[in-house]
């Protein structure tokens, strides 16, 4: 339904049912001195076909990545989407519905979630995962969080190799809870490792793309009665990379946004956590179960919600109070459409597009500061980055992100994310740019 406003009859009627003269009465809680008094400077009102111009002329000065040739990553990455999955997440019972608080009428949905909480134990190794959080980054935050709630410290180290995003959440959260936060060199564990250590948070791979070697991490951290929180920026990684329990990582902090959901300028995404069973009560938002009625008949249930709204606010695990059921539906389908074959062969081609690339910038003379161990993304460093991005820029190609605007001394440094969708002709056409330009 159109927006319709209200009629000056109907304002009357409601403000003498509130039992006020003005609308501005309405407000007299907020001081005088910080009330818009002016006219707002928004134009004059509009019919639907010019506003819907404006709208549209405004829209279309954004770029979107198939318009771009783009090398960037940092966190979200393009990937391709089935068209099984708009297919299915369109459809107004998954696209309309609201949290399952009645799983009798609920069933559809609390399905689908515990078939993804199967997919996520899948491909991390780890024992559950919960219907989950808001992004990536706020599940490294409770991921924290539930590190020190089980081991009753209030110390975490992190990696400098963490998603800067992510570290700023992690440091807006660890404020709230006096939590102290270090961040250390993993090489450099043993040297900050003593029993206030809660967990060690580590990015795999990291920022920068580095696939790291996390064997015997654990081990280390366990002596202390600490714990290894494992935070997965690039989902399809899982499809590469060692599982986290092949490395005995305690709890798995996921962004799901690689799996069937766009890009879409930064959101909505999908943060989950996986972990072992030792930390089933400590693990924030919904966990769906499996089980039968009293006529036999299977049939899936919330359980153990450690939430604010069913329990004592004090008791609660976290404040986290909804989940991301569309963008991880959206997710499951997309794993069930590919399976594991193609998982395995998409993750295949990421490797070798952006392997493909690194060699290529190391023939133009660029270095790889952190070498070949990465997965689809990776550092390049070349003197004069700066005006090529720009250069670049112009031409409607992304150059990945130039680390200097996080990283002071990366000056000359940028980070480059390779995908399925960039194609062979599309990396030469980018080298020969290049080659172009220097």
């Amino acid at each position: 339904m159109r927006f319709v406003p209200h009629s000056e009859k109907e304002k009357s009627e409601m403000l003498k049912e509130a039992g006020v003269a003005s609308i501005g009465e309405l407000f007299k809680d907020v001081p005088e001195k910080v009330r818009v008094k002016d006219k707002l400077k928004i134009g004059e009102p509009l019919s639907e076909l010019e506003l819907r111009r404006e709208i549209e002329g405004l829209a279309a000065k954004n770029r979107s990545a198939k318009q771009l040739s783009l090398f960037l990553g940092a966190g979200c990455y393009n990937h391709f989407i089935p068209a099984t999955v708009p297919a299915i997440t369109g459809r107004s019972e998954f696209y309309t519905a609201y949290t399952p608080y009645q799983a009798e009428i609920s069933q559809g949905m609390l399905q689908a979630i515990y078939e993804w909480q199967s997919w996520v134990c899948i491909l991390t190794g780890m024992d559950l995962a919960n219907a989950s959080v808001y992004d990536g980054a706020t599940a490294c935050a409770e991921a924290m969080l539930m590190a020190g709630s089980a081991r009753h410290r209030k110390k975490a180290l992190v990696s400098k190799g963490l998603n800067p995003e992510y570290l700023k959440v992690l440091r807006t959260y660890a404020g709230a809870n006096s939590v102290e936060l270090k961040e250390i060199a993993i090489e450099e564990l043993e040297k900050d490792l003593d029993e206030d250590v809660s967990c060690l948070i580590v990015q795999q791979p990291d920022f920068f793309g580095r696939v790291e070697d996390l064997k015997g991490i654990a081990g280390k951290l366990h002596e202390k009665k600490a714990l290894l929180v494992v935070a997965i920026a690039e989902a399809l990684s899982l499809a590469f990379c060692e599982k986290p329990s092949e490395y005995n990582a305690d709890i798995v902090a996921l962004e799901a946004q690689s799996f069937g959901n766009a890009m879409s300028f930064g959101g909505p995404h999908a943060g989950v956590i996986a972990c072992k069973q030792d930390f089933v009560r400590q693990i924030p938002g919904r966990l769906v179960g499996k089980t039968q009625d009293i006529e036999g008949k299977e049939g899936f249930i919330l359980t153990l919600q450690a939430r604010e709204q069913h329990i004592r606010r004090e008791k609660a695990g976290s404040n986290i109070c909804s989940n991301q059921a569309l963008c991880v539906l959206a997710s499951t389908i997309y794993l069930s459409t590919l399976g594991e074959k193609g998982l395995k062969e998409i993750a295949g081609q990421n490797r070798e597009n952006a392997k493909y690339l690194s060699e290529k910038l190391e023939g133009l003379g660029f270095e790889l500061p952190f070498g070949d161990s990465f997965f689809n993304e990776f550092v390049a460093k070349k003197q004069g980055m700066r005006e090529m991005h720009a250069a670049l820029s112009e031409k409607e190609i992304v150059f990945g992100y130039p680390l200097e605007l996080e990283f002071s001394e990366m000056r000359d440094c940028v980070l480059l994310a390779v995908t399925e969708m960039n194609s062979r002709e599309e990396i030469d056409a980018l080298v020969s740019e290049l080659e172009e330009l220097l």
